[in-house]
């Protein structure tokens, strides 16, 4: 059973969907840690409700993105961790932690990569007139959504689709979607 660490910034419906899938059974792991570097997200009230150990890393205490991935890094080591599952995490993750855990950091993004990389792929391809969008998990490289794809599934956009119905379905694709790739991975 692997340690794993979860990443998120904001609401954590991804970590949710991971953290019971992981409590269940149906996810062989064990969550380790959520790290968040937003001290208000709502994802760290999700975490104590579902007992799951805390760290909260605000990049502004920290001059440089070395110095705050290496306060991170110490986290991680402390816990014991051996996989990062980004759900969620609204920053770029930097050489030192791409360094450590080389091959070992999984991203869920919400859009057909190479399609709509970077904040707001929802809106984007909403926006877009395109008639898909979708979900991919990836792990991740130096670049933003780039990094070896694992799976990938379409969502169409219907007629009827507001940004918020649209919105609703993909993030009921991503929590099924990511339960099952980690189901697989782990």
């Amino acid at each position: 059973m692997k340690n794993i660490a979860i990443f998120a910034s904001g609401n954590g419906s991804n970590f949710e969907a991971i953290a019971k899938a992981v409590k269940s059974g149906e996810i062989n792991a064990n969550i380790s840690l959520l790290v968040c570097d937003k001290p208000e997200a709502k994802v760290t009230s999700r975490a104590g409700r579902l007992s799951v150990p805390i760290f909260v890393c605000d990049s502004k205490d920290y001059p440089n993105r070395a110095a705050h991935e290496s306060r991170i890094l110490s986290a991680l080591e402390d816990a014991g961790v051996e996989f990062i599952v980004l759900a969620g995490y609204m920053r770029i993750v930097g050489k030192t932690l791409l360094d450590t855990f080389e091959g070992r950091i999984i991203n869920i993004h919400p859009s057909m990569l190479p399609d709509f990389p970077g904040l707001d792929a929802i809106e984007k391809a909403f926006s877009a007139d395109v008639k898909q969008t979708g979900v991919t998990i990836h792990y991740i490289d130096s670049g933003v959504d780039t990094g070896p794809i694992v799976v990938q599934e379409m969502i169409d956009i219907l007629p009827e689709d507001t940004l918020e119905s649209l919105e609703a379905r993909v993030h009921e694709v991503e929590h099924r979607l990511y339960v099952k790739v980690l189901k697989d991975l782990l």
